[in-house]
């Protein structure tokens, strides 16, 4: 298991789903985990009860990511809290939205890429005065990023984005100290893939992997952790797949 202890971690949407498994992964493992949210207040404070319940260290912020200066509100809330040094930001907050091309609307459009593009660059941005050598920054990418799944084209060219966002953050960084990379998961059993929740849903989802079983949140935070940890030192610049072998 890798060791974060006396490390400092800053998890965005981690009320629920990926975020949440992965702020209680990132805290099992010895951190400190900044857990933020945008409307679910509740949410947030059980995932900061259950770290604690653990024995682990957690405090709930909250910002929000659609907001041009939610990104500069959440980064001065983070440092008034850490100090001078965050050593893991998981940049994992996003909104999806399921529309064809003809039926895509530019208020949906523009939603999209304000919090699953923007708010992560100027998050970054942001917290750069107190990222230091030897941290580590986690993007969340997807699987439509690089191949075709449903009606998604707008959400999907959010995520190739943060896969464009990970290879040029990690060249300028890289000389401070700093790694970049993104997980891209496939279909995962989370509020925002409901639909495999139905016999049909998980039943499209079975004939995209070549593992035959719907992935849990917990299995893209293990990837998390790792990326996060001493293990992943000489991984920068890359999007880690974690989909199961979905579209192979």
């Amino acid at each position: 298991m890798a060791d974060l202890s006396g490390k400092t971690a800053l998890v965005t949407g981690a009320s629920r789903g990926i975020g949440r498994a992965s702020a209680l992964a990132l805290a099992a493992a010895g951190a400190q985990v900044l857990v933020h949210y945008g409307s679910s207040p509740a949410q947030a404070d059980e995932t900061v009860a259950a770290i604690r319940a653990d024995g682990g260290r957690a405090e709930a912020v909250t910002a929000d990511m659609e907001a041009s200066d939610g990104p500069f509100a959440l980064a001065k809330q983070v440092r008034q809290i850490v100090g001078a040094r965050l050593d893991i930001l998981v940049a994992n907050a996003g909104i999806s939205n399921s529309a064809t091309i003809a039926d895509t609307k530019v208020e949906d459009f523009d939603r999209l890429f304000a919090v699953n593009v923007r708010a992560p660059f100027f998050l970054v941005q942001q917290l750069l005065p107190i990222l230091g050598d030897g941290s580590s920054v986690i993007f969340v990418s997807s699987l439509v990023a690089h191949a075709a799944v449903g009606t998604l084209s707008a959400y999907a060219a959010t995520k190739g984005a943060i896969d464009t966002l990970v290879k040029h953050f990690a060249a300028e960084l890289g000389p401070r100290g700093i790694r970049v990379n993104a997980v891209a998961p496939g279909v995962v059993d989370t509020d925002m893939s409901s639909f495999t929740k139905t016999e049909q849903g998980r039943a499209a989802v079975m004939g995209l992997q070549a593992l035959k079983r719907v992935a849990k949140a917990e299995d893209i935070a293990g990837a998390v952790t790792f990326l996060a940890s001493e293990g992943a030192r000489w991984v920068s610049g890359d999007t880690l797949r974690v989909d199961g072998g979905s579209k192979l």
